[in-house]
């Protein structure tokens, strides 16, 4: 606070005041006092008493995870978890709902509670934030994508690979006209799904169809987004995220088509295999991401220094019938 007061040119106390939001503050003051907490990455302390502690530790780690009210997440989550508490650390989770512009203010949030290291799944490809802080040694593991813009080490899965998997099955059940379903494509997850999706299509020889490529969709809207493929002659969709899978088979299901158009989903759902017909999906392990990623996380805390390390789980085709459904005359 000391190093912001000066670079504003004012004293402690307006500093303090801006931070706490009190009164009796001038616009041009605050401005000023905003613009030096700015240049100089200063984030409030508010846990100031713990660092008082000689190993400066605070005995918690931030985990942000791209929405809360998906599976994934919370197997992800629960994972982290499990393992932190054998480090007799607690978790301060967050869901972005994979939403970039509340991407920095979460961040912000965790790192003003001092803590030790963090798991970041990010929803965009670069976070000044982020670099400011592990400029400053804050550790950090990115999961369920690569880093991007700054040396972390990184758990994911085989996204690309998974999604050729996924569209070369329906390929190889004679299926040409192939739906991609998927959500926020500036999401580096969704892209590389896309672009596997797209790569596979191409070493066939077979051109991709601008009318079946539907992006940006979330479980609501992909159930009309599933009548509008089918509407514009998909033979087979591949659903590229889990929730998109939830409403593309509700709407297979609203117009009866289920048994007609061949449906292979990225990543399972929770009654993926007591549906009529069962889902063919590419499975993933996100429990197995998040305890990898955490591990990472505790030996960087830890004082581990070696070189980051890039983990690329793989991914498998688990058939249940939606996926071998064949092309219809």
């Amino acid at each position: 606070m000391q190093d912001v007061a000066a670079r504003a040119g004012v004293a402690l106390k307006t500093v303090s005041r801006v931070i706490n939001g009190e009164a009796n503050v001038s616009a041009r003051m605050e401005a000023r006092v905003r613009t030096a907490i700015e240049e100089l990455g200063y984030e409030p302390d508010v846990i100031a008493g713990n660092l008082r502690r000689l190993d400066r530790r605070t005995f918690s780690i931030g985990l942000l995870v791209g929405s809360s009210d998906n599976p994934f997440s919370t197997s992800l989550a629960r994972a982290v978890e499990i393992v932190a508490f054998d480090h007799q650390t607690v978790v301060l989770s967050s869901s972005l709902h994979m939403d970039p512009s509340r991407e920095r203010e979460v961040v912000s949030a965790l790192l003003r509670r001092r803590i030790d290291g963090l798991l970041l799944t990010t929803a965009t490809h670069s976070l000044d934030v982020v670099t400011a802080a592990q400029e400053r040694g804050l550790s950090i593991v990115y999961v369920d994508g690569p880093a991007l813009g700054i040396e972390a080490d990184a758990v994911f899965s085989d996204n690309a690979g998974g999604a050729r998997l996924a569209t070369r099955h329906l390929l190889e059940g004679g299926h040409r006209r192939i739906a991609y379903l998927g959500a926020r494509k500036d999401v580096h997850t969704i892209a590389e799904r896309r672009a596997g999706y797209l790569a596979e299509l191409a070493s066939w020889n077979v051109d991709a169809d601008p009318a079946l490529i539907i992006d940006d969709a979330d479980e609501e809207s992909a159930e009309t987004a599933a009548r509008a493929l089918v509407e514009a002659g998909a033979q087979a969709i591949f659903c590229a995220q889990n929730l998109c899978t939830i409403g593309a088979v509700r709407g297979l299901h609203a117009i009866e088509a289920q048994h007609q158009v061949a449906v292979v989903a990225f990543d399972d759902i929770e009654t993926g295999d007591i549906l009529d017909p069962g889902l063919t999906v590419v499975r993933q392990d996100p429990a197995e991401m998040g305890r990898i990623a955490a591990e990472k996380l505790f030996q960087r805390v830890h004082g581990h220094t070696g070189v980051v390390t890039t983990t690329v789980l793989p991914v498998r085709l688990v058939t249940r019938g939606s996926g071998e459904i064949a092309p219809q005359k």
